[in-house]
């Protein structure tokens, strides 16, 4: 027998294969439970890094990384704003932009909508609208010719497709001798988008940047410039960089807080989805809690044994936290290989699923997708095997306590 004998006599135990059949089935019970909370934990929360991964693409498929605006009005020196945002390191792209609220009409049919000019020449450099054309492109928007590219969704609303003109009412007015009466102008449709966003495919239409420029009255100003940076989790602070170097006539403001309480939502959705997950450990590790004390009551003999040979209230302790602990490392480095392998390759398995049974998980056209995303975090999964592991050494604590006769609060003054 090697020292410590208490290590030593906390694997026997739980090997030990005779006298009460019922304990190693509950044993073998508790392990699995942890061995299942902790994979369907990891492939849960991959499974939602997917989705969160996916919108987050989506949406900044259509909105920039980061902006600058003026704090009122229009902004005329966006040349300047665009030279200087173009000497920050981090900045890869910009391109101006004037966006404004406006009405579509078609007929009876009337939306709502966001009209957003574009200089298509400059627009691959901060977005990829391009590449969710359904039909036409953003090439055939020219100056003066007054073309718009509208959502599909917005398109299906007002029952129009390429070639149909559409009617936009701005919220300036122009006053004329019958009345103040407001500004309309009849754009002809020369594209659809689909970026996968209801936001965005119901309420946006594209023209070129100097016809949304006319129909606002800006003039020679725009909205604002759109700025694309290496790496979006690092667009606040780059905005708050760029903020403290441009001047003070410019607010520099990035996706985060266009998106602030959408985001948080989801941040809160994943938590609550992992707290309630979560409870499936929970559950296994009452099972260790009764097993142990089953095992507990049936070891006293042993227990009197080893107390006349000299052993001490803390080697019982640990010995059957030994044991416990044994069950929760097992399920828990089971759960995470068996989390791990199904996080990585749950897109394929879904796919398998599919054509056998003949069934579709995801309706494209309700979610925009075909197939289930996956990203897995290492960080989740590092996390889910702490909390898991604490939850189950926390389970022996009682039981072990028990076989040693150390009252909980004695247990806290040793080392």
């Amino acid at each position: 027998m090697y020292q410590p004998f208490e290590y030593f006599l906390g694997f026997r135990y739980t090997r030990s294969r005779r006298k009460n059949h019922f304990i190693s089935f509950i044993s073998m019970t508790s392990m699995l439970g942890i061995t299942v909370g902790v994979m369907a934990l990891i492939v849960v929360m991959s499974v939602m890094n997917g989705f969160h991964k996916e919108i987050r693409e989506r949406i900044l498929g259509m909105a920039s990384h980061a902006t600058i605006t003026a704090f009122e009005g229009g902004l005329a020196e966006w040349p300047d704003a665009m030279r200087l945002a173009g000497e920050h390191p981090k900045v890869i792209g910009a391109a101006p932009y004037v966006e404004m609220q406006v009405m579509t009409v078609r007929g009876e049919s009337v939306s709502g909508a966001v009209i957003r000019g574009i200089d298509p020449s400059m627009e691959a450099q901060v977005l990829d609208v391009g590449e969710h054309m359904k039909s036409g492109s953003l090439e055939t928007l020219n100056a003066g010719d007054y073309s718009i590219v509208l959502g599909s969704e917005l398109a299906l609303k007002l029952g129009v497709t390429v070639g149909d003109k559409v009617t936009v009412v701005a919220p300036t007015s122009m006053v004329t001798p019958v009345g103040t009466i407001p500004r309309l102008k009849r754009f002809t449709v020369s594209g659809l988008f689909e970026g996968g966003m209801g936001e965005y495919d119901s309420g946006v239409g594209i023209v070129h940047i100097r016809d949304a420029a006319k129909l606002a009255r800006l003039g020679d100003s725009v909205t604002g410039v759109r700025l694309k940076v290496e790496d979006l989790f690092e667009a606040q602070q780059i905005s708050r960089e760029l903020a403290e170097s441009l001047p003070n006539l410019y607010y520099v403001s990035d996706w985060s807080d266009h998106h602030r309480n959408f985001f948080r939502a989801l941040k809160m959705e994943k938590r609550m989805v992992g707290l309630l997950l979560a409870l499936i450990v929970l559950v296994a590790a009452f099972n260790i809690v009764s097993m142990m004390v089953m095992v507990v009551t049936e070891k006293q003999s042993d227990i009197a044994i080893l107390r006349t040979l000299g052993a001490s209230s803390r080697s019982i302790l640990k010995i059957f936290i030994v044991q416990g602990a044994a069950i929760g490392v097992l399920g828990v480095v089971l759960g995470v290989i068996l989390g791990v392998l199904l996080a990585l390759n749950v897109e394929s398995i879904v796919d398998t699923f599919e054509r056998i049974f003949n069934l579709q998980f995801i309706d494209p056209d309700l979610y925009y997708i075909s197939k289930l995303p996956s990203d897995l975090h290492w960080d989740d999964v590092a996390m889910t095997a702490v909390v898991a592991f604490i939850i189950t050494l926390a389970a022996t604590l009682y039981p072990a306590l028990r076989a040693s006769g150390i009252q909980p609060a004695e247990a806290l003054r040793y080392e």
